[in-house]
């Protein structure tokens, strides 16, 4: 395939963004940007990012995290192309739960953030009806309960219920802040109900006081108030079960995948679903499989995978 046809089918892989507004042509001056294309998890430490292996919140009390649920694949749909996947699993039993984190540095807070994923309503493998939830989010930690300065915005899909609904569906969320035990929380969110099973790209627009959440190129709320963020945050995916409907214990564990094909974030710049298909675009066609112009935070800050 020649660098213009590869260039065009890279553009293509996009089109899950509305193209009806103008992109911008130059692109925004401080830019984080990554494409998996890792030959194996191995390599994800020198884009900067972690795997997480500490136990604790979210998910099944008693499960492990773990590193070598991340992987890397050639994607199957577009040659020359390759995603980042997830992979989850559970027996029913917390001993028997596998779950996965993958974290940037805390260092990101205004601006432009986006990614391409695929969610799954089925398991790869096992029985169907865990409630999983399936995840791209940014986080800071939650140093106590109802820490005034906690920030996070997060995207979480539930392909089987979960949370008291047993319907399929998508949250966007903005935090104010919370209590883990017993849980009380204090956020704004948002839920679209209706499978989203395949790709979507999903975005957020951090300035002004305003979060800005945009599913597939349609802004689908808008949250501010108290609960828009107020410290550096790192970006994350992650994919776990929520504790309190899992299927009973088996000997067959099932087994839940979700891929992503890249991220972006535009430091301080506020970007439509349109000018971030388009920086993407040209990175990619620039050959930049990893950009990161996005300085530390200052002081420079712990960046923990555990939250």
């Amino acid at each position: 395939m020649s660098s213009a046809l590869r260039a065009a089918a890279l553009a293509a892989a996009l089109t899950t963004v509305c193209l009806c507004q103008p992109a911008r042509a130059q692109a925004p001056a401080q830019v984080f940007f990554d494409d998996f294309s890792y030959r194996h998890s191995g390599e994800l430490g020198s884009g900067g990012w972690t795997p997480r292996s500490q136990t604790g919140h979210p998910g099944i009390p008693g499960a492990q995290w773990r590193s070598d649920a991340l992987s890397l694949l050639d994607d199957a749909e577009l040659k020359g192309n390759r995603l980042l996947r997830l992979r989850a699993a559970t027996d029913g039993t917390g001993q028997g739960t596998q779950q996965v984190q993958l974290c940037h540095a805390r260092k990101y807070l205004e601006g432009t953030y986006a990614a391409r994923l695929r969610f799954r309503d089925a398991p790869s493998s096992g029985a169907d009806g865990d409630p999983v939830i399936q995840t791209f989010y940014v986080v800071s930690p939650l140093k106590h309960d109802f820490d005034p300065e906690f920030s996070e915005i997060d995207w979480e899909y539930l392909p089987n219920g979960g949370w008291g609904s047993p319907d399929t569906r998508i949250y966007g969320i903005s935090w104010q802040t919370v209590k883990l035990e017993p849980w009380q929380a204090f956020n704004g969110s948002h839920q679209e109900r209706g499978s989203l099973n395949g790709w979507h790209t999903l975005m957020m627009q951090v300035l002004d006081g305003e979060v800005r959440l945009f599913i597939d190129g349609r802004q689908v709320a808008t949250h501010g108030g108290r609960n828009y963020p107020v410290v550096p945050m790192s970006i994350n995916f992650n994919l776990w079960f929520s504790p309190g409907g899992l299927l009973p214990a088996s000997a067959t564990p099932r087994v839940y995948e979700q891929d992503v094909d890249w991220v972006f974030h535009a430091r301080n710049a506020r970007l439509s679903p349109a000018e971030v298909a388009a920086q993407v675009a040209a990175l990619r066609q620039a050959g930049s499989a990893r950009v990161d112009q996005v300085p530390p935070a200052q002081p420079p800050l712990d960046s923990r995978c555990d939250f």
